[in-house]
């Protein structure tokens, strides 16, 4: 396989042909192990039973951001967007899918009997993604997550098996949580794209201005403002904790070094003073270590209790 999306996207031999099983699963598994963001996609502590059901799953969020984020035109995004949800709508109605990534999703799809709702509210994000780049308030940015990363933490219990709300609420929490500490980690990197996801209520609590945030002005009111942000985040996490006793073994130590992962870029923003305009706060090879040996400590200790 050589192909990336956008070049499959340009190739009416690739749409127009029909796509055998074990041919469109090479290309998911080619995919999710060569895209930049390969190594978020299968970890050393998932099953091999599940590695192609993820990688099923991940071709298709690749190719809805890719949709979304690459095409270079807001107008053009939206409209193959709505092609995309075309093929996924059809692949749930019955239709035989004229699509690799639809091919090889149908395995999963029928496998764990997984709806089409998270499917089709990660679209909804990213043709949100081309319309809105303001929020006005936590509910706006909390409604904009329900969409963008809340169905990834729902498609990872399904594909494990659990089904429950309780599991499903407190994931939740964590995949909320997360998408705000990429958030703050990435303000700078989202102005670039026009993008403020900070509530707009934070910036007339503090005394702070778009102006300003445009300027990259660090001042002691924006490190209001994002110590505030962060405490949110904060929150989210310490209430989606619980999570990772309700887990097998496995998923548990993911969902822990997740979320530790993503409580530690908090912390890197706090030791900096909150500034995330002057560099963006990254953890090192050796805190991911470290990391990774805690969440083994701790998620051993919890199952010896």
């Amino acid at each position: 396989m050589s192909l990336q999306p956008v070049e499959f996207l340009a190739s009416p031999e690739a749409m127009n042909r029909e796509w055998k099983t074990a041919e469109s699963l090479e290309y998911t598994r080619w995919l999710a192990t060569h895209h930049y963001e390969n190594f978020h996609v299968v970890s050393f502590f998932l099953p091999k039973r599940l590695h192609q059901d993820f990688y099923n799953v991940y071709a298709f969020c690749r190719w809805a951001d890719d949709l979304g984020d690459e095409l270079g035109d807001r107008q053009r995004s939206i409209e193959m967007l709505g092609w995309w949800r075309g093929l996924l709508h059809d692949a749930f109605s019955g239709h035989p899918p004229s699509h690799p990534v639809f091919v090889a999703l149908n395995e999963t799809v029928e496998r764990h009997r997984l709806p089409i709702t998270p499917f089709d509210n990660l679209i909804s994000a990213f043709v949100q993604d081309q319309t809105v780049t303001r929020y006005a308030n936590w509910n706006e940015v909390l409604g904009y997550c329900v969409n963008s990363a809340n169905p990834v933490g729902r498609l990872v219990l399904y594909l494990y098996g659990y089904r429950d709300e309780e599991r499903q609420r407190l994931s939740d929490a964590t995949c909320t949580a997360l998408q705000l500490a990429n958030f703050w980690q990435d303000v700078a990197i989202d102005l670039e794209k026009d993008r403020v996801y900070l509530p707009l209520h934070l910036f007339d609590k503090h005394g702070y201005t778009l102006e300003q945030l445009y300027r990259r002005e660090a001042t002691p009111q924006f490190a209001a403002l994002m110590r505030e942000a962060v405490q949110y985040a904060e929150a989210l996490f310490a209430e989606g904790l619980p999570l990772v006793r309700l887990l097998n073994r496995r998923l548990a130590l993911d969902i822990d070094l997740f979320s530790r992962g993503g409580m530690k870029v908090l912390e890197k923003i706090r030791a900096q003073g909150y500034d995330v305009l002057s560099a963006r706060p990254a953890i090192s090879k050796s805190e991911r270590a470290s990391l990774l040996m805690s969440s083994l400590v701790r998620v051993a200790l919890m199952r010896a209790a």
